[in-house]
């Protein structure tokens, strides 16, 4: 069946909702308790357009009461009926999102994302990346649930430390290719590769 027709949004959802979403979570919370490790992540056929990855993000976070924002590039009426019957999650201004999803470009700027509040540092906006792959690292992380040293591949390294100097505030990012994730939570530490 082509993603293009209306029944698309019914098809690509997790074979087995309870254990599927269960895997996916698992590997969404080992990648953001693991910055910079790649952790496999399956079970969505989302469509064209987007990773499995990032799908199988969107079905195990999303819900009626999470809004996501859709950048250019990938945002389209199958990937919102797709979101939509899967989820119930509205599409929503990059401002009022909970998640948001794009290339690194089409996401800019940051500063429009929520970064939380000092009341309610959580009250913030996860951003999923999507990349080509994950390539040859160009920046050291340190921090939380790093034991020395981390390596990744990351778009550019200046917007990543600003918003690592706002923590506790601050976003969170998952980057998604295939059918893998990595993540950088706003606590984590970088530097260029020497």
């Amino acid at each position: 069946m082509s993603l293009e027709t209306p029944n698309a949004v019914y098809a690509g959802g997790f074979s087995n909702p309870p254990v599927a979403a269960a895997h996916a979570f698992r590997a969404a919370m080992n990648a953001m308790a693991r910055p910079g490790q790649v952790q496999d992540i399956t079970g969505a056929a989302p469509p064209d357009g987007i990773s499995a990855a990032a799908g199988s993000l969107l079905l195990t976070l999303c819900d009626p009461e999470t809004g996501v924002y859709l950048a250019p590039g990938t945002d389209s009426g199958a990937l919102r009926g797709w979101l939509a019957f899967h989820t119930g999650a509205p599409v929503v201004p990059a401002e009022q999102a909970d998640f948001a999803l794009g290339s690194w470009e089409a996401l800019m700027p940051l500063d429009r994302f929520r970064i939380g509040t000092p009341e309610y540092p959580d009250r913030s906006a996860t951003l999923i990346v999507e990349t080509p792959g994950f390539a040859a690292p160009n920046a050291v992380l340190s921090g939380p649930g790093i034991k020395d040293t981390a390596r990744m591949q990351l778009p550019e390294l200046t917007a990543f430390q600003n918003n690592a100097a706002l923590y506790p505030l601050g976003v969170d990012f998952f980057f998604t290719s295939g059918s893998q994730v990595a993540a950088l939570p706003r606590s984590t530490g970088i530097t260029r590769e020497a």
